[in-house]
């Protein structure tokens, strides 16, 4: 470490092998594995050339979010149920959009992860003969799915966490990233390091910089989760794609975010039992009177409408494909349209649903066989939902009291939430990006497609961080950054970010929290589950003249303190043309809706007799996907002179590989380093 005078600031350095940015389940793990690559390398010192960069190590989705029994997918361990890695690939590039080198990559390093997981202490459920548990989660052909509880990202991310301190790789906590810095042009550019604001020494005199100069670059910090008005990612999930985008980093399928019903006062997806208990589903007016059983005005019997609940449970997402015919995601876009009218959603635990008059009254007996036999099996005959919920999952319930509400006394309010997103940036069969050295792990990196099983992100996250680890430890190696000659240019791209940081102290712009506010209301309204050409191509010009606004005028400081949501609203802004960009750019190609997203169009397929859209009093009509765009991908990278910012191009999938080496030249391969060329 030593500090150094930069345009009149005192600057810390730092310089380490690799910088992982993000303290979650994936950049935890990564930490691991490359300290224990670098161990059987053979290389000294391993754990000090590591370091863990991160806003808040209690903060984001790995510590924060979760469901009724948060879903971890891996490669099948039924005794009785043969699974192989390559099925496993083919269920995760069944919805498109998704290259087989890393599907396969997934599934091959499943089980291995997995295993790594349960050593580490996360107490995965097992029987009497040690057998892991499975059951059948949302995309699912098979009984792949196991959990925890509802804290199963937690525990990974606590085990994880406390296998790094034992190593004793220095983790830096409370850090903003305010920039990533670059040296070198063209094809020779790569990310030397990141500057960050240490949020307790900044002051009016002083930002606090350190600058953090790596070898290596591992981005795992997580999705964008202040993207969206309505959102079930915990609020201390930002995302930094923004910055990601400026250091020259392509992304792809950032239109695949994933949408579906959670609780809005505490942020938690409402998935699993929480739907599986059949509760009762009503609507309020603002002040929470005038209540109304919004659903029976669409259902014709109590037994369609009642079924539909439980199937939100493992049909989860919200999902186009599951609206025509009464299917469950027509509820999603019930409830999206309530809200709309102004009304507030609420789920009630005590209540089964309310039949209309001329609707039976609910009773188990009368469910669909898919979810009456779910419920034998379950055991789950009692009375009420509560009851049920508690018989099949108290865990579920006991998260909720433990965030102050307590579903025996009190509704849920709910909402149709952004949740994940499938897209990210964009990687090869090392999770390196496009720039070298930089890899890019969890939910940043672009390895799902259109649609994935329900736990599929903590398996990709698990698989990532070591392919990351397990390549840099033997290709790039454990040296430490010379970047002597790239001084020069690292000191300018500092000295920029604290004249920029020091001229928004005067900014006549709008304050950070205003832009963020903007920017998440026109995400939730063009960019969300519901989406329209014109719309959209709207929501884009004022995205990228909000931006340009930014870079002109600023953004106003209240205090030294508050430049740390004026560094999150400018990466935002930028994150926010992205993503409506790459939206524009796949609607005007005639996708469709598929995914989790839903296309309206006026000379589209009515979803329901009845379902009017709240802003025109207009039927609700929407456009079915082309399914001919799954077989490609759409990518995008940042283009300042472009007039949108953003250039997008249409690449080709990239196969899983077939080819299958015998035993003596794969293992010739293997001690030569090989398999690491190719």
């Amino acid at each position: 470490m030593k500090k150094k005078r930069i345009a009149k600031q005192s600057v810390t350095f730092h310089q380490y092998n690799t910088v992982i940015v993000g303290a979650g389940a994936a950049g935890m793990n990564c930490a691991v594995h490359l300290c224990e690559f670098m161990q059987q390398r053979g290389i000294k010192d391993a754990a000090r050339r590591i370091a863990v960069v991160t806003g808040g190590l209690k903060l984001g989705a790995s510590r924060m979010s979760g469901s009724d029994k948060q879903t971890y997918y891996k490669q099948g361990t039924s005794p009785e149920i043969p699974d192989c890695a390559e099925e496993f690939a083919q269920t995760l590039t069944a919805g498109g959009c998704c290259h087989g080198d890393l599907a396969l990559a997934e599934g091959i390093s499943s089980l291995r992860e997995f295993f790594h997981l349960v050593r580490a202490g996360v107490p995965f459920p097992t029987d009497g003969m040690g057998t892991f548990i499975g059951y059948k989660t949302d995309h699912d052909p098979a009984e792949r799915a196991t959990s925890a509880g509802p804290k199963t990202s937690r525990f990974m991310s606590e085990c994880l966490q406390r296998q790094v301190e034992a190593y004793g790789v220095p983790i830096f906590d409370k850090q903003q990233i305010a920039h990533l810095l670059t040296v070198g042009k063209g094809k020779a550019k790569r990310l030397a390091g990141v500057v960050t604001l240490q949020k307790s020494n900044v002051t009016d005199s002083n930002w606090g910089l350190t600058v953090f100069l790596a070898q290596n670059i591992v981005l795992a910090a997580g999705g964008p989760g202040a993207l969206y008005e309505t959102s079930v990612y915990p609020k201390g999930q930002i995302g930094i794609h923004g910055l990601a985008f400026r250091a020259g980093l392509a992304a792809e399928n950032l239109t695949e975010s994933q949408f579906g019903l959670a609780s809005t006062k505490f942020r938690w997806n409402v998935s699993g039992t929480y739907m599986q208990a059949i509760p009762r589903i009503f609507s309020t007016d603002a002040a929470g009177e005038d209540e109304r059983e919004f659903l029976t005005d669409f259902f014709r019997t109590m037994s369609k409408m009642a079924t539909d609940i439980f199937l939100k449970g493992y049909q989860w997402p919200f999902d186009p494909q599951r609206i025509e015919n009464l299917q469950s995601s027509l509820i999603d876009v019930l409830v999206f349209n309530e809200t709309q009218k102004g009304r507030r959603v609420f789920m009630d635990f005590r209540r089964d649903p309310i039949a209309s008059h001329s609707m039976k009254k609910f009773e188990i007996e009368g469910l669909e066989s898919e979810a009456y036999d779910y419920l034998v099996k379950a055991g789950a005959f009692q009375k009420t939902p509560i009851k049920r919920l508690a018989h099949m999952n108290p865990l579920a319930i006991d998260i909720y009291k433990e965030n102050g509400i307590d579903l025996h006394k009190e509704p849920l309010e709910i909402a149709v939430c952004a949740q994940h997103n499938n897209g990210g940036f964009a990687i090869n069969k090392w999770w390196e990006s496009n720039v070298p050295h930089t890899f890019v792990i969890g939910e940043m990196a672009g390895s799902h497609g259109v649609k994935r099983p329900g736990g599929s992100a903590l398996n990709a996250g698990q698989a990532g961080g070591l392919r990351a680890a397990e390549y840099i430890a033997n290709v790039y190696g454990g040296d430490l950054p010379k970047y002597s000659k790239q001084q020069k240019q690292i000191d300018e791209q500092v000295t920029c970010l604290i004249e920029k940081l020091n001229g928004w102290r005067n900014s006549t712009g709008a304050a950070s929290r205003a832009i963020i506010k903007t920017i998440q209301h026109r995400m939730t309204a063009s960019g969300g589950h519901i989406r329209e050409k014109e719309d959209a191509q709207q929501a884009l010009r004022e995205a990228v003249a909000l931006y340009r606004t930014i870079q002109k005028t600023g953004i106003q400081l209240n205090g030294p303190k508050s430049v740390v949501a004026a560094i999150e609203a400018e990466h935002l802004a930028l994150a926010s043309a992205a993503y409506l960009k790459a939206s524009v750019e796949l609607l005007r190609q005639g996708s469709g809706s598929r995914g989790s997203h839903l296309v309206l169009a006026t000379d589209g397929t009515r979803i329901h007799q009845d379902v009017i859209d709240p802003a025109t009093g207009a039927p609700l009509t929407f456009k079915p996907e082309n399914p001919e765009l799954r077989q490609s991908i759409l990518r995008i990278e940042l283009d300042s002179r472009a007039k949108d910012l953003f250039k997008c191009v249409t690449t080709a999938l990239r196969p899983a590989p077939t080819d299958r080496k015998a035993f003596e030249p794969a293992w010739r391969d293997y001690r030569e380093g090989e398999i690491y060329s190719d």
